[in-house]
């Protein structure tokens, strides 16, 4: 019988090209969902629910790394690394619209990363599974309770900003993939 290969080597390819009704589909998909960010009420989005899912499996995951620490910010760091490792797998494919998605997925979770950080003092959010309260174990143990919302809110801040690069990665990787297309046909 003969086992699993894995293509290690990078394809010798060009990155995808997206046609412009995909970059139309996705830059609307992008643009309703910033709206969404922007005006939600409580800080939870609709992309959360899977990323919550992720953060508890991540407390799971890492808690085979035996420290109460690690096993604590699991939670945070897998909703990070499964979009992270995602993406990488993309981009060693060339597939430009995965890789803003997984981009875009990986700084959305900076949004609600950071509300957990700032409820430490707020104390508005459900918790799930034990009731404790991951940033505010953390926050405790590295005596940053009172910086809590301003860690928070710059951790918000990069999420943004992030998010907002991607979309601006993918107009220009869309605009780059169609002028080395348009330059392989006239080479033609």
């Amino acid at each position: 019988m003969r086992g699993v290969e894995l293509p290690w080597e990078r394809p010798e390819q060009e990155w995808r090209r997206l046609s412009l009704a995909a970059l139309a589909g996705w830059l609307a998909f992008y643009a309703l969902f910033l709206l969404h960010a922007a005006t939600s009420k409580t800080g939870f989005l609709i992309l959360d629910n899977v990323n919550l899912m992720i953060h508890e499996a991540g407390h799971l995951f890492f808690s085979f790394f035996g420290g109460e620490t690690i096993t604590i910010l699991g939670g945070t760091l897998g909703e990070l690394i499964v979009p992270l490792l995602l993406g990488l797998y993309f981009w060693w494919r060339r597939h430009t619209a995965a890789v803003a998605f997984c981009s875009f997925w990986f700084f959305e979770n900076f949004l609600y990363i950071g509300t957990y950080m700032m409820d430490v003092t707020l104390g508005r959010l459900q918790l799930i599974g034990s009731g404790e309260h991951d940033w505010e174990i953390l926050f405790t143990k590295w005596g940053l309770v009172g910086r809590d919302l301003a860690v928070g809110a710059m951790t918000r801040r990069l999420g943004w900003l992030g998010m907002l690069a991607t979309v601006g990665w993918l107009i220009w990787m869309a605009r780059r993939t169609a002028a080395t297309a348009a330059a392989g046909e006239q080479d033609n």
